[in-house]
């Protein structure tokens, strides 16, 4: 008798076991595809971009940050068709990247068509024995040299930090792995990028940050009345989830949809126009798909980044990637190395003036460092954040901030960039401003 029910048993589990992965074969749940387009886009843009070894990104980039399915996600790298394909034990909810040498890495659906360019990355000089910026000569200040040994300052995970004064580099160091030639992803550092090109469109009169109606789908509602402005100071009152830990508007914008702007462009008013303060990702997608519709012809905007920013400041190492729309993911991806990233934080610094030529307009850089109406003082009026009253840092200061501890620190009264990346999860309670504070501290007041 027990022997029967048992052998029920069995097969009741079996067929239940059976069902449940036809489901998640054939029926993914989001969550799973969300983390296999998240392994896919990681691995593809590191491999490609930044040219490293698969398994080290796939442990140390994917699996290492505790979410369990992230460690059951297996990849494939395609070096033919550059492309990565990444699922669940390497088979149950799949999700693909390819990538396109000027416009990165995107995650495509099955019908997906991909954006390309033909402007390619600079070619680095291979020797080029000036000063930096021009060159790659550089003369380290010994005084900095304790501080940026110290891996209480510098944090867990750290891949680069770069201190740049006087318009030359100061103090540099990496982490296991990384040299000065590794292109490092600045997450949400790309948000400041992107306000910095829309800043070149309204110097260039192409552009005002008061201008209404930018989507025809909003010109039946209230979503009629958002600025350019309101959505550089992410106060658009637009709904939008900036969880990463679920599958939330964030997360499914950029793992699930090919077109993400046409995706946040259909979120609906939730709150009034200013009066408060939601940081998001969404948002800063709708900025770029605003001024690439303002460029009008695909390739000029596709190469417009180059134009208006990178090739000016000698950026040779910056990609700004694209989703499977050919819009720009203004909030999150763009790779440069960190001596690259310092450029941008010099050019911030000296009020977007770089070798005397003005390339933003004046007063621009300005409301980096100003608060917006509704953040209590802790976001600007442009795509940056804004430093603790107490961490000691002069007024004028202000804050490039990414994911997992990619950070800017940009003070113009100073002449100071101080750029820091890694890969250091907010739980492991590192904050770079104690490393800003330190530098500021040594160098003195002017």
């Amino acid at each position: 008798m027990l022997k029967r029910i048992f052998r029920r048993m069995a097969v009741f589990l079996l067929i239940a076991a059976i069902g449940v992965g036809l489901w998640l074969y054939f029926i993914p749940p989001n969550l799973l595809r969300v983390g296999s387009g998240y392994a896919a886009k990681i691995v593809c843009s590191n491999v490609f971009i930044a040219d490293r070894d698969v398994e080290d990104v796939l442990f140390n980039d994917v699996q290492a940050l505790g979410n369990p399915l992230l460690r059951l996600m297996r990849v494939n790298v395609d070096r033919e068709t550059q492309s990565v394909d990444a699922a669940l034990f390497g088979r149950i909810a799949p999700s693909r990247a390819v990538y396109q040498p000027a416009t990165g890495c995107a995650v495509v659906g099955d019908d997906s068509v991909i954006a390309h360019s033909d402007s390619h990355p600079m070619p680095a000089p291979e020797s080029d024995v000036r000063f930096w910026p021009e060159g790659e000569k550089i003369e380290p200040d010994e005084s900095l040299a304790a501080i940026i040994s110290d891996a209480g300052l510098t944090g867990p995970g750290m891949r680069g930090v770069v201190v740049v004064k006087g318009g030359q580099i100061i103090a540099e160091t990496y982490g296991d792995g990384f040299s000065s030639n590794t292109p490092l992803l600045g997450w949400s550092m790309t948000k400041t990028v992107n306000a910095a090109i829309i800043g070149r469109l309204v110097l260039e009169g192409r552009l005002s940050l008061d201008e209404k109606n930018l989507f025809p789908g909003w010109r039946d509602d209230r979503r009629a009345l958002i600025r350019i402005s309101d959505l550089m100071g992410m106060e658009s009152g637009l709904a939008f989830n900036e969880n990463y830990g679920t599958v939330a508007d964030v997360t499914r914008m950029l793992f699930l949809e090919p077109d993400m702007a046409r995706f946040v462009e259909s979120l609906p008013l939730e709150e009034e126009i200013g009066s408060r303060f939601t940081y998001s990702s969404g948002t800063s997608v709708l900025l770029s798909k605003i001024w690439m519709d303002r460029i009008g012809n695909r390739d000029e905007a596709l190469t417009y980044p180059w134009k208006a920013i990178f090739e000016p400041l000698g950026m040779r190492s910056a990609i700004l990637e694209a989703d499977a729309a050919g819009t720009f993911v203004g909030s999150s991806y763009m790779y440069a190395t960190a001596r690259d990233w310092a450029k941008f934080g010099m050019f911030l610094a000296r009020d977007g003036v770089w070798d005397g030529q003005r390339l933003l307009p004046e007063g621009f850089v300005r409301q980096m460092h100003e608060a917006n109406r509704s953040s209590g003082g802790r976001y600007s009026k442009m795509q940056t954040w804004l430093p603790r009253p107490d961490a000691g840092l002069p007024a004028d200061a202000f804050v490039l901030s990414g994911h997992d501890g990619q950070n800017i620190f940009v003070i113009p009264s100073l002449d100071l960039a101080i750029v820091r990346l890694g890969l250091t999860p907010r739980s492991m309670g590192y904050e770079a401003i104690d490393l800003a504070s330190a530098v500021v501290r040594q160098l003195g007041p002017e």
